[in-house]
């Protein structure tokens, strides 16, 4: 009895790191419709990382080669088949989001270190690792507009990956708190200033520039939708409607992580996992601190999926790429060439890559 008594204090009183907040989830939408299952991933090829892991984001330059961040804050460059290896940088942080700037300087939104500039020789400037005197806790993806301005995500305000142990685990947390303190953040090369462009998105993930050159698209991870936002907003909150921000892609059927321009106008969106038992907690806030109190050991992790699509920016789904044998790896993103489709992933020992048949 005193077992018992004891199991059922711990359960509800332990402390935990999140201060859950009700939320109310759409029905998930299936693998119907766009989404409509395949196996078009089961195709993919490998090139190993040897001892590397982590290829969260895939950048393809103007020749031809790739660059890729890994967990050991390493940045690989190789050729387009995965030779020819050489280190670019090592952040000493995780590098996430990569992007070039006119300069043609490697811009890195690394989720310890902040935002960096990385010059062709490789020397390492930090740009911004603070906004309104706040640390910028966790950036995350980064794109460039057309006037030269840097864009990129800010997770979440509330879990640091330095201090939660990771990427990963501080996304979780994030998500299950559903407190919504991830925003969108802009860099000014010309004033180097910092600003904040819009907030209030739970696990605020890829950003790309919108077709018309003047909105940003937002991947909202811990709420399964992509936004269309103003560039030229500042401190918009995203929870109150308004004309400056718009839902592009709802209830999708995953994670919404990275988000890139690929050919035709089109542009990639990874679904880091499958929805899980998280939508039935939306409204039951003790629920989401209970499964913090229970061993990671005996959660019931939901089986491996791959997915990405593509879209237009109109929000019409024109490709859907899945695995949902589980051989696939937690897939980020998608990075599109003339000849391939990287497959972007969190934690892997291989990046993905099919060739342009397949897709």
């Amino acid at each position: 009895m005193l077992t018992l008594l004891a199991l059922a204090a711990y359960l509800s009183l332990w402390p935990v790191p999140v201060d859950p907040v009700a939320w109310k989830a759409l029905p998930a939408p299936g693998y119907t419709g766009p989404y409509a299952a395949n196996d078009k991933l089961g195709q993919q090829r490998f090139i190993a990382l040897e001892g590397g892991q982590g290829p969260e984001h895939v950048l393809a330059a103007p020749d031809g080669r790739i660059y890729t961040g890994l967990q050991d804050g390493r940045i690989l460059r190789m050729q387009a088949d995965g030779s020819g290896r050489e280190l670019v940088a090592s952040t000493g942080g995780r590098p996430l989001g990569l992007a070039f700037d006119a300069q043609a300087a490697l811009i890195v939104a690394d989720a310890i270190k902040g935002l960096l500039s990385i010059a062709p020789d490789g020397a390492t400037t930090v740009l911004s690792d603070t906004v309104d005197g706040s640390p910028i806790a966790f950036a995350n993806s980064v794109t460039v507009a057309p006037d030269g301005r840097i864009y990129f995500t800010d997770s979440s305000t509330r879990f640091t990956p330095g201090r939660w142990g990771g990427t990963e685990e501080a996304a979780l947390l994030e998500v299950l708190e559903q407190s919504a303190t991830g925003r969108v953040l802009e860099y000014d090369p010309a004033t180097r200033m910092t600003r904040i462009v819009a907030h209030g998105f739970s696990l605020a993930n890829g950003i790309a520039v919108g077709g018309d050159g003047r909105s940003l698209y937002v991947a909202e991870s811990g709420r399964y939708r992509v936004w269309k936002i103003a560039m030229a907003s500042d401190r918009l909150d995203i929870g109150i409607a308004s004309t400056e921000a718009s839902v592009l892609l709802d209830n999708l059927p995953g994670f919404p992580d990275n988000l890139t321009r690929g050919r035709g106008g089109r542009i990639w969106l990874g679904l880091a996992g499958q929805r899980n038992a998280l939508d039935a907690m939306g409204e039951r806030p003790f629920l989401r601190k209970l499964v913090l109190r229970v061993p990671r050991a005996l959660w019931r992790m939901p089986r491996a999926y791959g997915h990405v699509l593509a879209f237009t920016d109109d929000g019409a789904v024109v490709a859907s790429l899945q695995d949902p044998g589980g051989a696939s790896l937690a897939i980020t993103g998608a990075t599109e060439t003339d000849e391939r489709l990287y497959l972007h992933n969190v934690d892997g020992k291989a990046l993905g890559w099919l060739p342009r048949p397949a897709f």
